[in-house]
């Protein structure tokens, strides 16, 4: 993987369906100690990539060098009412390949995001993240997002 490839090479890839290989970072990788994700579970099935990818209100970012590096897939909230009338780019995904972690793909792929976001009019960008998973939360943090909410559950 090399550096300098990433500037150039990080595109939308919101009418062109991606790379469908086992191999690619489109499968969420299971947590080794927690059981939010079944080991070996596809997060999207090729048809509903393939639907995800037409659909102009959740766009999709790819980094790639001739293999996909990494990904981002994004949704678009409109919150129109008469006290709060904006628009919120959420970001539903955003996963880097293991072996192209380091390589600041995922900081590329954030900023991709955040320049996207600000040529359409969003208010902000928001995701969500695991409590349990530490080294998201130092990324997130990192690229500059902040608390803005906690989610709150009890497990039955």
């Amino acid at each position: 993987i090399r550096h300098e490839l990433l500037a150039g090479r990080l595109r939308a890839a919101v009418h062109e369906p991606p790379r469908h290989d086992p191999e690619q970072p489109f499968f969420i990788e299971a947590a080794n100690d927690t059981d939010l994700f079944k080991a070996g579970e596809k997060k999207y099935t090729t048809e509903e990539l393939e639907t995800l990818v037409k659909n102009d209100e959740k766009p999709m970012f790819v980094a790639e060098d001739d293999v996909i590096l990494g990904y981002a897939f994004c949704i678009f909230q409109h919150h129109g009412s008469s006290m709060y009338n904006k628009t919120t780019l959420y970001i539903d995904d955003l996963c880097v390949s293991e072996k192209s972690r380091g390589y600041k793909v995922g900081t590329k792929l954030y900023e991709f995001v955040l320049d996207f976001a600000k040529k359409n009019g969003c208010y902000n960008v928001t995701l969500n993240v695991w409590d349990c998973n530490e080294s998201a939360k130092i990324f997130y943090e990192k690229c500059g997002l902040s608390i803005q909410k906690y989610g709150m559950e009890k497990i039955l």
